[in-house]
């Protein structure tokens, strides 16, 4: 069983390079092929990727002269591993500031039935602080919801205010889908930060829909799904652990606001 594993970098080798030793140190990557896709990241970081890349020659660098964004970024590894590497059936794509446990491939291994019956299966990700990220929606986002980013994306002063209103009552505006990470179940949305990709994803579709820069994947890949009759499915047999958002601390508050804005005008037109 050989697996591949599609991770983006933008000015953050160093997550990148605890990324790399943790799949060297737990996972046996001799039977994989990993290869990172960098977002036209500054001069000073592709140094340290081009370190990195002399370090590990087996791992596979691709740099990109310009930032697409993520799933544009994740496409361009995956169209590179699907064409090089007939073989691979099943391709873990995500985030560089990921970090695997010893027996990631062992469960894959041992449950690989999974990927006979469901196209895309998000596994248990966990944060630094313990929190569970997925299942991330199991059923689709609630009219009040949908008003609520609405209003949150009309005017960035009120999306200020939103959040400030959102820390202070924070326990009622909360989504507890997480609460069910102890239980496998089809859901509607995963948590973008890391997916695994079957056999049943790529007969259907070569690459992810990424109609946007950044932000939303996850909807994007959900509503690809839909199209097809097919939805994510949560295992949290998967486990992975997430330092979380170290690109998007990267970004200035206003930028990721009209980025994500950007994603929510295209959101709209599907939801």
């Amino acid at each position: 069983m050989k697996i591949g594993f599609v991770f983006t970098n933008f000015n953050n080798s160093t997550f990148t390079r605890n990324l790399i030793t943790s799949i060297s140190l737990n996972i046996n990557y001799h039977n994989s092929v990993i290869l990172i896709v960098d977002n036209n990241s500054t001069i000073e970081d592709k140094i340290n990727l081009k370190k990195l890349e002399k370090e590990y020659p087996e791992i596979i660098f691709i740099f990109s002269d310009q930032n697409v964004g993520y799933f544009k970024g994740l496409n361009i590894g995956l169209k590179y591993l699907r064409d090089n590497f007939k073989e691979i059936g099943h391709i873990v794509v995500g985030n560089n500031d990921l970090f695997f446990p010893n027996d990631f491939l062992v469960k894959m291994a041992g449950n690989i039935k999974i990927f006979e019956k469901y196209p895309v299966v998000a596994p248990d990700i966990i944060s630094l602080e313990g929190i569970h990220q997925n299942p991330h929606v199991i059923n689709k986002i609630s009219n009040f919801r949908n008003l609520v980013y609405d209003i949150y994306y009309s005017n960035y002063y009120i999306s200020i205010i939103i959040i400030k209103v959102i820390n202070i009552f924070g326990s009622i505006f909360k989504r507890k889908d997480h609460h069910q990470h102890n239980k496998a179940q089809l859901i509607n949305q995963g948590y973008g930060a890391c997916y695994i990709l079957g056999p049943i994803f790529f007969k259907k579709f070569q690459l992810l829909w990424a109609p946007t820069f950044l932000m939303g994947e996850e909807f994007f890949l959900s509503e690809q799904l839909r199209k097809e009759g097919m939805k994510v499915y949560y295992e949290p047999l998967f486990k992975v652990n997430h330092h979380d958002h170290a690109t998007m601390g990267k970004l200035p508050s206003k930028t990721l606001w009209k980025i994500s804005k950007d994603s929510h005008k295209i959101y709209v037109k599907y939801r």
